[in-house]
């Protein structure tokens, strides 16, 4: 099968791929080949491939069927990717142990397994994490520096890349779709104002489209990491990171804003007067909560309209679930269009 490799000399293959797996661009699925001098290294993403790597197309055979966790153990275990990390949430230790066994025995391309310690807790929404077990490359040769977290990692969602530590940062992986969704409904030369920050899901695709966007977010940890996947995704001119709770910060940013995004979903009420305060004349507030699958989206409304009536129209232009969140709980999505 013909697929898109980065051509290499021989003697530049195993820097080149450890560069190119540290961003999880290589392409497991087939096989590293060779001829004469060059190596060709097969890439899932043609995009993201630095600029002074020629990528070519080229006949690679796919690998032998891989082993899963699931082969070694016998069921399916449940588990999330993030990077080149897995996270588990097991409450027994003995099972937890027994599945990162497998996986790191397994075929998966994984550097560390996790499981979680604890909820997410605190202003800046991390939680306790037990590292299980920490795995080399597949080839042997582990992507990581010595000075690199274990819980570091590099994840990759819609042709972007995202440096964060799991450890002193939030992010989940399960909100992909959701974030493309938003993305996907901006222009170019928008002003875009995003109130709870992290690492950037929403800025760097947002930036990527060529709108003008701040970010502003309470944890440090998140807004360097933010600076840094900026820099990653080449929109650092497009990018203002903030460290500091939004609620200081709005009164820089009054009426300026043609699109907000809310994503902190057990309290974003709290801050919807400062979302007024930053909104122009016309804006869109992506507004995300938790709420009670009996009435999911009339909180949320409610409080819309208590913090931007009179002063604005407010249209509801989408009510959308986006996942369940706990028995009876759903973490919905409302688009609001603020007009004044």
């Amino acid at each position: 099968m013909e697929v898109p490799c980065v051509r290499v000399r021989r003697e530049e293959g195993e820097a080149t791929r450890r560069r190119l797996a540290k961003d999880d661009l290589v392409a497991d699925a087939f096989q590293i080949t060779h001829e004469d001098s060059w190596l060709y290294i097969p890439v899932a993403d043609t995009t993201a491939v630095p600029e002074d790597l020629r990528v070519v197309n080229r006949e690679a055979p796919e690998r032998e069927t891989q082993t899963t966790p699931a082969d070694l153990l016998g069921f399916e275990p449940s588990y999330e990717r993030l990077g080149r990390a897995v996270i588990l949430d097991e409450d027994d230790a003995d099972r937890a142990r027994e599945i990162a066994d497998a996986i790191v025995a397994s075929d998966l391309p994984v550097d560390v397994v996790l499981n979680k310690a604890s909820k997410v807790k605190g202003q800046t929404r991390v939680r306790d994490w037990t590292v299980l077990a920490e795995s080399n490359d597949p080839t042997g040769e582990s992507v990581r520096s010595d000075d690199t977290p274990s819980t570091e990692v590099v994840h990759r969602e819609y042709d972007h890349a995202f440096a964060l530590d799991i450890d002193t940062v939030y992010f989940s992986p399960r909100l992909a779709t959701e974030r493309h969704r938003v993305a996907e409904q901006v222009a170019a030369g928008e002003r875009v104002f995003d109130m709870f920050a992290g690492v950037g899901p929403y800025v760097i695709p947002m930036a990527a489209r060529g709108a003008e966007v701040v970010g502003v977010d309470v944890n440090p940890r998140a807004i360097e990491y933010l600076q840094e996947n900026a820099e990653r995704n080449d929109v650092t001119e497009r990018v203002t990171a903030v460290d500091d709770d939004v609620r200081e910060v709005a009164g820089e940013y009054a009426d300026w804003a043609d699109r907000i995004v809310m994503n902190l979903p057990h309290s974003a009420d709290e801050f919807l007067d400062t979302a007024v305060a930053v909104a122009g004349d016309d804006c869109t507030i992506h507004y995300y909560d938790i709420q009670h699958e009996d009435d999911p989206f009339g909180p949320g409304e409610r409080a819309i309209r208590a913090a931007a009536e009179p002063e604005y129209d407010v249209a509801v232009e989408t009510r959308r679930e986006v996942r369940s969140y706990a028995p009876h709980e759903l973490n919905v999505c409302l688009d609001v269009r603020l007009t004044r």
